[in-house]
């Protein structure tokens, strides 16, 4: 008896990008990835082409025309409920400001402790243009043409919308440390200068793949070191349930897996605006407001991905190769 094929990860990617487009006409939906299936909570370990709808309902509530099939050419399915995936900023302002004196916020401080005032900078801590909330400071880098060599320039890593305000920024503009919402101000908390980032193209039909920028600053400010974790060491392309760990301003340090690669995903920014983003990482959910720019690792402290977006469910990560390549930097 001839022994049957099994699909390869190619051949699911061919077939997401044939067909995604149909998946994301449909109500609910709002991503699509490689994914192992489930089956009442169980990794089957059966790969599958999962279909994240933002709430899952009865199929009796839906019209027939509207539910997700089972299989896409032959490739079965998987719907996962990710609820709505947001820009990880903007939910700050849900929870309204913080507040009472230092010392009496003290009282919780782990809670606080990445949102202090701290020189040099570490990986994890608050940051953000003059103009947002606050966000996370992933680590320090160099411009990969300095590699080898002698770096001329040092930046800080971290989202477009925690360093250029999602595209609402100059070049030059000031990052502070702790970042606005944690009491940073100019120019007494200046740590750098917006040096470059990578547009966020919020037009439909089209794709994004990082929501990065970096800005530069004195090199006794900006440390490598991330809070908890250590040193950033190479890269590493994401594999489906890889355990990983971040550090950021707001959940601190968290472990979690990678439960989806290659995932295409619809992103809220606010205001209506709604971004697509392709070859993304999804996790179990290890982030809330303020987490977005923090460096995703495996336990071997080689870095995965940057965190810009998530829901109560799952955060998603940019691939840090597409980081490294469009920013035209070097992690380690």
């Amino acid at each position: 008896m001839a022994e049957q094929n099994t699909p390869t990860q190619a051949t699911f990617q061919e077939v997401q990008s044939e067909r995604q487009d149909e998946m994301f006409s449909l109500p609910n939906v709002v991503g699509m990835g490689y994914a192992n299936k489930h089956v009442r909570g169980e990794d089957t370990g059966e790969p599958s082409l999962a279909v994240f709808v933002s709430q899952k309902l009865p199929k009796d509530m839906l019209r027939k025309d509207h539910r997700i099939p089972t299989s896409l050419n032959s490739l079965k399915t998987d719907v996962v409920e990710t609820g709505v995936i947001q820009a990880g900023v903007d939910t700050l302002l849900e929870a309204g400001p913080m507040i009472g004196t230092r010392e009496e916020r003290r009282q919780d401080a782990a809670i606080e402790l990445l949102r202090a005032r701290i020189r040099p900078v570490e990986g994890g801590y608050s940051v953000g243009h003059y103009q947002i909330t606050a966000g996370t400071y992933a680590t320090a880098v160099i411009d990969a043409t300095a590699f080898p060599g002698v770096p001329q320039r040092y930046y800080v890593l971290s989202n477009n919308h925690v360093l250029a305000n999602s595209n609402n920024a100059r070049i030059g503009d000031p990052i502070l440390q702790p970042g606005p919402y944690d009491g940073g101000t100019v120019p007494a908390d200046t740590i750098a200068r917006l040096s470059r980032f990578v547009p966020i193209n919020f037009a439909p039909g089209t794709s994004n793949y990082v929501d990065a920028a970096i800005a530069e600053g004195a090199f006794d400010v900006l440390d490598r070191e991330i809070y908890w974790v250590g040193y950033a060491r190479g890269g590493i392309a994401p594999a489906l349930n890889m355990v990983v760990q971040k550090t950021g301003r707001t959940t601190n340090y968290t472990t979690g897996r990678i439960t989806a690669i290659n995932a295409t995903v619809n992103v809220n920014y606010g205001g209506g605006q709604v971004a697509r983003f392709v070859n993304q990482i999804l996790t179990t959910n290890m982030s809330a407001g303020g987490d977005s720019g923090s460096l995703l690792l495996d336990m071997e402290n080689r870095a995965v991905g940057l965190l810009f977006a998530g829901s109560s469910v799952v955060t998603v990560f940019n691939d840090i190769r597409y980081v490294q390549h469009l920013l035209g930097i070097r992690i380690a």
